[in-house]
């Protein structure tokens, strides 16, 4: 009984890792994009959520030089999941500080000012700190924060990475 087409594009041994490194340095780009031409400055939340885009990547990579093993390459597509399922958890948490539901991190806030420094010294610190608050919505299309678009993108490429790895035949493709 012949495969169906989708069957036989998910079993491909580079297809979907090489999805998952396509996606991964899009999302990269555009952020990177945003912050160098659109002026966006990220916070730290942010930068959290570009590691998640950076790890799944490697594990592309990987998928990509491993494509020959079937097991292999189904376990660095489900690690590439849980990579974006991360991205999506900080993203999620960084969507509900900016909707102030929650406090975020202790590098979300200001730095901490000694109240015993000097007029110098406390101008000093102020003007020698970048800071990017993180409970500031920047830019936003429909209501939605780019850390609300980025929670739902990492989820749905996480529940794809999941879905393809499931799929995956143990045979190997020719």
């Amino acid at each position: 009984m012949p495969t169906p087409p989708m069957q036989d594009l998910i079993d491909h041994p580079r297809l979907v890792p090489s999805l998952i490194v396509g996606v991964s340095l899009s999302a990269l780009a555009i952020a990177f994009a945003a912050q160098a031409w659109g002026g966006l400055d990220p916070c730290i939340l942010c930068i959290y959520q570009r590691y998640a885009f950076g790890v799944a990547f490697v594990f592309g990579l990987l998928g990509i030089a491993l494509g020959g093993n079937p097991a292999a390459r189904r376990a660095l597509i489900v690690l590439g999941g849980l990579a974006f399922l991360g991205g999506a958890a900080v993203a999620g948490f960084h969507t509900g500080v900016e909707q102030h539901w929650w406090r975020g991190t202790a590098e979300c806030h200001a730095p901490a000012l000694d109240p015993k420094a000097s007029i110098a010294d406390l101008r000093e610190a102020l003007l020698g700190t970048k800071f990017v608050p993180c409970d500031q919505i920047p830019w936003a299309l429909f209501g939605l924060s780019m850390a609300a678009y980025n929670f739902l993108i990492s989820l749905g490429l996480a529940l794809a990475c999941f879905w393809a790895a499931r799929r995956m035949s143990a045979r190997r493709w020719t």
